[in-house]
């Protein structure tokens, strides 16, 4: 099943010079596995990888049902250097709430993840 990371989760940006962290929240507990499982550090480099030049990190928050990513060198010097866009990485959650996981039926059947969430 395809999911889209926003069908289970909220999400919230912003920067730190040329970092930009994204923190991910699940919407429900039983969701926050799936997070923890399917949204990796390799997965959100790759939505990523036109805009970055540097390494993602991911660090687990689970007693918040969270996840929070670093990601450096998104933000071409950052807010008072960059020319891009959105040089402080305000827009970066809903960019990454676009990310559609591909999760197996019966895991996401199991976690409660029913097909109005799949698009």
């Amino acid at each position: 099943m395809n999911i889209r990371v926003i069908d289970i989760a909220h999400a919230r940006s912003g920067d730190k010079g040329d970092m930009a962290n994204i923190g991910v929240i699940a919407r429900k507990a039983e969701w926050y596995p799936l997070l923890e499982r399917y949204l990796t550090v390799v997965a959100v480099a790759k939505h990523f990888a036109p805009l970055t030049t540097g390494t993602v990190l991911r660090y687990e928050i689970a007693n918040l049902w969270a996840l929070n990513f670093l990601l450096h060198g998104i933000l071409d010097g950052g807010g008072t250097r960059s020319l891009k866009a959105d040089a402080q990485g305000k827009v970066l959650s809903t960019a990454l709430l676009r990310l559609v996981l591909e999760i197996p039926d019966d895991v996401a059947a199991a976690a409660g993840v029913g097909a109005t969430a799949a698009r």
